[in-house]
């Protein structure tokens, strides 16, 4: 694998994700913003934040595999969350466990929290950003 991850002893041991990524792969993989559409541009989950953000992963993971990746070669996550508040952390990740549940395992890689005020379409309620690397 071209990537490994860590807790380093001195920074809190997060259970979601991992504080550290070291990419030793020659491949980078840039995967655009992914929100809850299906394959013909339709929103699955309109109002539902859990199964947006499963939708959003499966489709990231999508991006993915046409690149010959998978989630564990996910360097960096980004997820932009309208109107976040810490009461949604439950939605959030149980959207990304049952994505997990599909894809073979939850991405834990370096992960970062941006709430926002709105995205690309009312009924979009959050994106995920990946950036992978590849051997």
């Amino acid at each position: 694998m071209a990537i490994t991850l860590m807790n380093p002893d001195g920074l809190p041991k997060i259970d979601v994700y991992r504080q550290v990524s070291v990419a030793t792969g020659s491949r980078l993989v840039f995967v655009a913003g992914q929100v809850s559409w299906d394959a013909d541009g339709v929103t699955v989950g309109e109002g539902d934040l859990a199964a947006q953000v499963e939708r959003c992963c499966l489709n990231a993971g999508t991006a993915l595999a046409a690149a010959g990746g998978s989630f564990d070669d996910v360097a960096k996550l980004t997820v932009y969350v309208v109107d976040w508040t810490p009461e949604k952390m439950p939605l959030l990740l149980e959207g990304m466990a049952r994505a997990g549940a599909r894809l073979g395992g939850a991405p834990v890689p370096p992960a970062t929290l941006i709430g926002v005020a709105a995205l690309d379409v009312p009924e979009h309620l959050v994106e995920l950003e990946v950036m992978a690397v590849l051997e």
